[in-house]
């Protein structure tokens, strides 16, 4: 079955060249020129990736993001002409996996695509049972693999992809202080083609969705000059 995705993009020529592009390489794209046409399809569809302009005629490509954020943890790439640095740091803080910037090679975007489905399903098929709390059983965390969810004193926490892999691996060895490099490895596509800032926006992002459980608690630890880590328990 044809992986389905979604592409948000105002500009005809571009929409039907990313189209073109996803189609040759096996999926199954959808496009739409405005934000509202992009939630109809978003909700009849459930898409297994989205890609989203910023500059929409209607609805703001962020606003549109935290919208999708609200729904689903589908995986979220930005497309668009802003490249400064701070316009990657808000768009992967409200939840986007990926970001490229135009001008862009199809190719590129097709192969980012594919990786970050890759990392998907491999997510969801990791572990042996369905049911995993791979920090202890004193841990405020539980690790659910098959259905690539993290809960948080109880509670499921909204993530999305890029975020349930870092969150993930820190889960995984309580104390262990990891890079950004580390993280970028594990949590990325093309750790590449990543900044390491961004590992930071979404470390602040996973701290705010813990807050909203727990704002007595804040499990990741940041280690100045190394890295993060999750709060071993006492």
């Amino acid at each position: 079955m044809k992986q389905r995705i979604l592409v948000v993009e105002d500009e005809p020529s571009i929409l039907d060249n990313i189209v073109y592009s996803l189609e040759t390489e096996g999926f199954e794209p959808h496009g739409c020129v405005t934000g509202e046409q992009a939630l109809v399809s978003f909700a009849a569809s459930r898409p297994d990736l989205v890609i989203l302009d910023v500059g929409l005629p209607d609805l703001n490509g962020f606003d549109l993001c935290r919208t999708l954020r609200k729904q689903s943890d589908v995986p979220i790439i930005f497309l668009t002409a802003r490249g400064q640095e701070v316009d990657r740091v808000v768009g992967l803080e409200i939840g986007a996996d990926d970001y490229l910037v135009k001008p862009f090679s199809p190719r590129e975007l097709s192969a980012r695509v594919r990786a970050i489905l890759r990392r998907c399903q491999v997510g969801t098929r990791a572990g042996g049972s369905d049911e995993s709390s791979m920090s202890g059983s004193a841990s405020p965390f539980q690790v659910w693999e098959e259905r690539a969810q993290i809960a948080f004193c109880g509670r499921v926490l909204p993530l999305s992809a890029t975020e349930f892999r870092i969150l993930r691996v820190l889960c995984l060895h309580p104390g262990r202080v990891y890079s950004r490099a580390q993280l970028m490895d594990h949590a990325w596509a093309e750790p590449e083609t990543a900044l390491e800032r961004t590992v930071d926006a979404h470390i602040k992002s996973l701290r705010a969705k813990l807050r909203a459980v727990r704002p007595d608690l804040d499990p990741i630890e940041t280690r100045r000059g190394l890295g993060y880590a999750l709060k071993e328990q006492g």
